[in-house]
């Protein structure tokens, strides 16, 4: 199957998009990455809220632009929370994420993530060794972190989508999203990434935040990684190590303009 890279201006009109909308992203996310998450969100032009209780948090699903689901630290409380969040996106027809923390690393874990892709997430987002185990491929990462590269992980993404009904994105190096018929693919970013604890969690909300804005789930998952990587890029030319590239991460998010992408190669 041939892979595209995204197109500049496709990226440029679904940024467009999202900073129109400022869309509202409910996010249960895990305890470790809440403040990169909400502060990406904001610097990229959408709206973070995160309501967690089971008691009104599938309520605020059904209300919301979009929501993430992000298994980094389950409990079965939190747990409970999610699958009632996403069946609720799926009857209020809200386009919902879901980022499969460290699948393939400890069978309880898979058992969980197995119940939510069973409702149908819009798009999973995961790093390769997550998508490779989830497609029977691999056996998972270091913990949370990828010892597959993206590229490995294509063909697992492609299954993936076709057996699930959604849109797969795997990250890395280079990043791809398909929905089992197209893959859509961008490169860039800086390594210094991997050494800022909740980029890749963020990513995912930054992902939720382009569906909500972006009809088209391939489309907005993989401008979701243009706009992510595009800012890494521009952090790491200032940032003196990992903790001014956090600040200046944010700092690129927030500045990148949707015209910014257009002639570009991606």
């Amino acid at each position: 199957m041939q892979i595209t890279p995204l197109c500049p201006r496709a990226a440029s009109e679904a940024l467009e998009k999202l900073r129109q909308l400022r869309p509202l992203v409910h996010c249960l996310t895990n305890d470790v990455v809440q403040e990169i998450t909400a502060n990406v969100l904001l610097a990229a032009g959408a709206s973070p809220a995160m309501v967690v209780a089971e008691e009104e948090a599938p309520y605020f699903a059904g209300i919301a632009g979009a929501l993430l689901v992000n298994v980094g630290t389950p409990v079965p409380e939190r747990l409970r929370s999610m699958q009632l969040s996403a069946q609720a996106a799926r009857e209020h027809h809200v386009p919902w994420v879901l980022d499969p923390v460290a699948a393939g690393v400890i069978p309880w874990r898979d058992s969980e993530i197995r119940k939510l892709i069973a409702l149908y997430p819009t798009v999973i987002r995961g790093n390769a060794s997550e998508i490779l185990a989830l497609q029977g491929a691999g056996k998972g990462g270091k913990g949370v972190d990828s010892t597959d590269s993206s590229a490995s992980a294509v063909n697992a993404a492609v299954e993936l989508s076709r057996s699930t009904g959604s849109v797969v994105c795997v990250t890395g190096e280079t990043d791809y999203a398909t929905d089992g018929e197209r893959i859509l693919s961008v490169s860039g970013g800086n390594v210094m990434t991997t050494l800022v604890v909740g980029t890749g969690c963020s990513l995912s909300a930054l992902t939720a935040a382009f569906c909500a804005a972006e009809k088209d789930p391939v489309t907005a998952a993989i401008s979701a990684c243009a706009l992510a990587k595009r800012a890494a890029f521009i952090a790491g030319k200032h940032a003196k190590g990992p903790g001014s590239f956090h600040d200046e991460y944010l700092d690129a998010l927030y500045a990148i303009e949707p015209q910014d992408f257009l002639g570009e190669s991606l």
